[in-house]
């Protein structure tokens, strides 16, 4: 009886065998092809798998018969393609906020959508365990509650907690639960953030997903980000604007910047961003951002090549800070 359903099941493990073992270099000819079913309990003939292959590439499998020396069948393209999952790959294994276990999980979801000589070739760039991966197992389903609530347009409670000097959670806000109104979750430097308004304080809010606790979806209707900020929101725009997720005065700022860090300036604010000669050797550059301390270590990474310019309350803050860390080294 077993035997008899393997064989209704012909054409499905057909499509497996194509898709684990052959890709554009590894090829199957029909005898390999009839022999992988033999392993399966599936007795073929030749004509029967001519036909399934036919029935298959009507169906839209791309399925090549290679003519001459490398005689054999084999899958042609994939729902994904190699540079696809490549690019897949390194953004699960570089990703913070998802856990080494949880990386490696899904890259071994990853490896099953191609052949098992690309999967291996997968699995050689991969470098999960050296890096500094998150612990926290339940982000994935913070996540999901998260999507869920700014889909409903719910508010959501949650605890949020920070780390002290003995590596130990704390509960910030005494304990409190925050209740805020969620509207969008982007990525930063490998974490997860959601984007939110909190009714402490004005505008939008950043939190860090994998350091809140106790989540809960509230039946409540969130506040409307129209209320809650003057521009109209765009998750691109906001994330040009907030260094690594801080929050801070959106402000217009202007720096006079080296000729030699164009490309950092661009590739930090966008393409789109006011840029105009300012001498010879340097350009100035019109950025809305908002202020905060890790847009003042920004500014310190390029040391002389750039200048804040505008305004003079952002100039001094900078210049506060500068003397506070030569303090520390006197």
């Amino acid at each position: 009886m077993a035997k008899e359903s393997n064989q209704r099941l012909k054409i499905l493990y057909l499509i497996k065998i194509l898709s684990e073992n052959t890709d554009e270099f590894h090829h199957l000819t029909m005898n390999e092809i009839i022999s992988k079913l033999a392993n399966y309990g599936i007795s073929a003939e030749r004509k029967s798998v001519y036909a399934n292959i036919e029935d298959l590439k009507l169906f839209g499998y791309d399925i090549i018969c290679e003519k001459g020396k490398n005689f054999g069948y084999y899958m042609a393209s994939r729902d994904f393609e190699l540079p696809e999952l490549k690019l897949l790959v390194d953004s699960v294994s570089s990703s913070r906020f998802i856990t080494e276990k949880k990386s490696n999980e899904l890259i071994k979801k990853l490896e099953n959508l191609t052949s098992k000589f690309y999967a291996n070739e997968l699995q050689r760039q991969v470098y999960t365990a050296d890096m500094a991966k998150n612990l926290n197992e339940k982000i994935y389903y913070t996540v999901d509650m998260l999507h869920d609530a700014i889909t409903n347009c719910k508010k959501i409670a949650f605890k949020y907690y920070e780390y002290n000097v003995n590596k130990e959670k704390v509960l910030k806000n005494n304990g409190d639960l925050y209740i805020v109104s969620p509207y969008s979750l982007t990525f930063s430097e490998g974490n997860y953030y959601l984007i939110s308004h909190y009714e402490k304080y004005e505008g939008l809010t950043q939190f860090r997903v994998d350091k809140m606790a106790h989540l809960e979806i509230l039946d409540e209707k969130i506040r409307d980000i129209k209320e809650v900020t003057d521009e109209k929101f765009n998750i691109g725009d906001y994330s040009k604007k907030v260094f690594s997720m801080y929050s801070g005065k959106t402000t217009d700022v202007k720096l006079i910047c080296d000729n030699s860090i164009i490309n950092p300036v661009i590739d930090r604010f966008g393409e789109d961003i006011l840029i105009r000669k300012n001498d010879e050797k340097t350009f100035l550059a019109n950025v809305k951002i908002n202020v905060s301390p890790t847009f003042y270590a920004w500014i310190f990474t390029f040391g002389e090549k750039i200048k804040i310019s505008e305004p003079e309350y952002v100039k001094d803050e900078f210049l506060k800070i500068i003397n506070n860390v030569r303090r520390n080294y006197k």
